[in-house]
């Protein structure tokens, strides 16, 4: 068996359709879905994710502002801002990139954003929305691999679903989303004691810790579908994620590739939460 792959690049660009047809819809309502991206320091990678970002909002007819700062920025000065985005009406989503400068406390401004403008997912009121079932923004990772399932019409109901990894960001919310669609779901860490034992069990891998060959094939049941989340970079240099991929996609049903899988799907999701955003606003 060959894993077919699951194309986070061919999704996104369907899902980006679907958004700028949705956008164009509220234009004629004058309403111009908006986002501010809010960038402090000089972080390479963020600078990357940053202009994908606000690339991919112009590609969809959205309004996106970009904010960038001084890394000597102060933590009263960059909450200012966020108070200021938060009563501007031409912004729908707020995005404060992380990590931020060490002398800033991220969790102060996530927490200074306003609900209704989180699309990133990540203030205490969005985990509790999640949490509950209560309507509330999804973070755009797990919500893009949660998409994925959807797009190979995978029923979760009574499936075994294994996360590997429990950040905020992706691990917590991937469980609690897989729950809500009833599937069996085993969270596994750095202290879990046999991580084959677990994910042989699994009829869905999340693969979510950021560490190279976390999964391999002799870890996979025949079939397993399995969603590959990491970034990391092997001895080449070249970009690859937490699965062995070569070895696992002679054994799983489904697999995400790394570049072109759930990468794209994290910038697609975002937009999609702007613009529910502009449309919850609008009402």
């Amino acid at each position: 068996m060959t894993a077919q792959l699951i194309d986070g690049n061919a999704l996104s660009k369907q899902l980006r359709t679907e958004v700028a047809t949705r956008a164009q819809a509220l234009k004629a309502k004058g309403v111009t879905p908006g986002l501010a991206v809010v960038l402090v320091g000089d972080n390479q990678a963020s600078q990357v994710y940053v202009r994908n970002k606000v690339k991919a909002c112009e590609d969809a007819g959205l309004h996106s502002v970009l904010e960038k700062y001084e890394a000597t920025m102060t933590e009263a000065d960059l909450l200012a801002r966020v108070e200021a985005l938060n009563n501007d009406p031409s912004i729908h989503g707020i995005l404060v990139q992380l990590p931020l400068p060490a002398h800033i406390d991220a969790q102060k401004v996530i927490e200074a954003i306003s609900p209704a403008k989180d699309v990133d997912g990540f203030h205490i009121a969005s985990a509790g929305a999640l949490m509950t079932g209560m309507p509330g923004f999804w973070p755009c990772t797990p919500y893009g691999c949660m998409k994925m399932l959807e797009s190979i019409n995978y029923d979760l109901k009574g499936k075994h679903a294994v996360v590997i990894g429990r950040s905020n960001i992706v691990g917590k919310p991937m469980a609690l989303m897989l729950l809500q669609k009833n599937a069996t779901v085993t969270i596994c860490h750095s202290g879990t004691k046999d991580l084959k034992a677990m994910t042989l069990q699994a009829d869905v891998i999340v693969a979510a810790v950021g560490k190279r060959n976390v999964l391999t094939a002799d870890m996979v049941k025949p079939g397993a579908v399995v969603l590959d989340v990491g970034m990391n970079r092997n001895d080449e240099g070249k970009l690859c994620g937490d699965v062995d991929f070569e070895g696992v996609k002679q054994v799983a049903s489904h697999i995400t590739p790394v570049p072109g899988g759930v990468g794209p799907m994290t910038i697609t999701m975002l937009l999609v939460n702007t613009l529910e955003a502009a449309e919850r606003a609008s009402k």
